[in-house]
């Protein structure tokens, strides 16, 4: 991908879902697998706001330490119309004769999304890892003599997946990935082929 650096970033594209299957291991952990990512056509925007805490500590007389907690990200994502298939693979409506019908029962499963933001020198390619969707508003208007198209909204909550990986010696529950000026071209070319994950060597390379 060479060196070159992204100096700001601006338009939505290129978005992805990817369903998440969690499974309790033997050893009582969760290990998270994802399908292969799918189009979710006609993005708008997308607006989020960091989740956690921040703690100052304080002693002698002074502030210490401040303590921060990553509980992921919050907010909108809008797209001209949520896609059918969202409709039904992941917040759980049922198609019947054709229709989809949503229930009280629906249940909704966990995503990843991927996106990327098109910068000044190269579109810098996301995963948030593990997101749940609200459902969106049901919204529409009269025909006037200029007609503004209506968007569907929804509020999306990216946290830390439960899987624990080994990255430079450190245990971390990861929230979201982010291409770079030293991603490789085969990394950077299959971002929306397969969630891109740490895999083991990569991580015992990093704990080097």
């Amino acid at each position: 991908m060479g060196k070159e650096k992204n100096k700001i970033k601006f338009g939505l594209k290129n978005t992805h879902y990817a369903i998440i299957t969690e499974t309790e291991q033997e050893d009582g952990t969760i290990k998270s697998t994802y399908s292969t990512p799918k189009k979710w056509p006609g993005a708008v925007s997308l607006s989020l706001d960091p989740s956690g805490e921040s703690n100052t500590f304080y002693a002698d007389d002074t502030a210490y330490a401040v303590l921060s907690s990553n509980s992921g990200y919050e907010g909108d994502f809008e797209s001209a119309l949520v896609p059918e298939e969202v409709e039904t693979e992941v917040m759980g409506q049922e198609e019947v004769d054709g229709v989809l019908v949503e229930s009280s029962t629906d249940e909704q499963k966990y995503i990843a999304l991927l996106f990327e933001f098109s910068g000044d020198k190269k579109a810098r390619r996301h995963v948030l890892y593990r997101c749940s969707l609200t459902r969106h508003s049901v919204a529409s208007q009269t025909k006037e003599d200029s007609t503004e198209p209506v968007t569907e909204s929804v509020t999306i909550t990216a946290a830390p997946r439960p899987d624990v990986n080994v990255i430079n010696g450190k245990e971390k529950n990861l929230v979201k990935a982010t291409t770079g000026s030293n991603t490789t071209d085969d990394v950077y070319k299959k971002w929306y082929t397969k969630v891109w994950e740490p895999t083991s060597a990569e991580q015992t390379e990093a704990a080097g």
